[in-house]
């Protein structure tokens, strides 16, 4: 009898990938609809906070711009034809409405600086804000938060609110290559390859935020080890697993609220 277990790479543990589009026009499509998805549960998990909070995609069409959520729309009402197609310069190139500007400073930078992601969010979440504001990365106390064991930055500086390019520029090189940054007293901010990803690491390191805040009001949270740390990462931080990661809550929110891909 054969007791050999199988491994992560077994066929019975191979993950899905993302899709591949046939064009670039069906491409764009995709990600506007995983945009608004993504904006729906943001919406539904609490991250907005009035005006504040933006998700770009970058387009497959025309790569120097990007699909942004307009400003002062609620995160629960937003469809993909409410989306903004918006120049590097600022141009609105696509749709109807204002663009935030402390959103658009941030954005361009992050997305000039990283060519390999086609994704960003950014919002005022409770817990991530609540976190940014000790100026230190997070803890390797939960298998979960592992997903951004040794991938995840701070940026230890305040700046107010983002009125100039060179604030934007200062986030991107504190971002450096890794999937997420820790902003001080600000909040987070994730990237990926995908709008899903994106998506998926906002809302999983919002909650290692939330899980480490309650772990150190209740005493001193034991450490994971370093080796077994990197182990899971390599499974658990990859971008196929924070995309599948994503599906479950993508099907939830089509099925509870079709409307946004109007």
């Amino acid at each position: 009898m054969n007791t050999t277990l199988p491994t992560f790479d077994h066929p019975a543990y191979r993950l899905p990938k993302p899709p591949i589009a046939e064009t670039p026009e069906e491409e764009r499509l995709r990600r506007k609809r995983e945009l608004a998805a993504a904006f729906r549960l943001f919406g539904r998990f609490g991250f907005g906070e009035g005006v504040g909070g933006h998700v770009t995609a970058r387009d497959p069409l025309r790569p120097n711009c990007f699909w942004v959520n307009p400003f002062g729309v609620p995160f629960e009402h937003i469809r993909v034809s409410d989306l903004l197609l918006v120049e590097e310069t600022g141009m609105l190139v696509e749709g109807e409405g204002l663009v935030n500007l402390a959103g658009f400073y941030i954005h361009s930078r992050v997305h000039a600086a990283r060519p390999d992601v086609q994704a960003v969010a950014h919002a005022h979440s409770l817990y991530g804000k609540t976190f940014s504001s000790f100026g230190r990365p997070l803890d390797p106390i939960t298998q979960d938060s592992l997903a951004f064991y040794e991938d995840h930055s701070v940026y230890d500086g305040f700046g107010g609110l983002v009125f100039d390019p060179e604030e934007g520029d200062r986030i991107a090189k504190a971002l450096g290559p890794h999937k997420a940054v820790i902003l001080r007293n600000h909040g987070l901010l994730t990237v990926g390859r995908t709008v899903a990803e994106t998506a998926w690491w906002f809302i999983s390191m919002e909650r290692s935020c939330q899980a480490q805040l309650i772990a150190m009001a209740a005493g001193e949270p034991t450490l994971i080890d370093e080796e077994e740390a990197r182990q899971v990462a390599g499974v658990t931080g990859t971008a196929d697993f924070g995309w599948f990661n994503f599906q479950p809550l993508h099907r939830k929110i089509l099925a509870l609220e079709p409307d946004h891909l109007d």
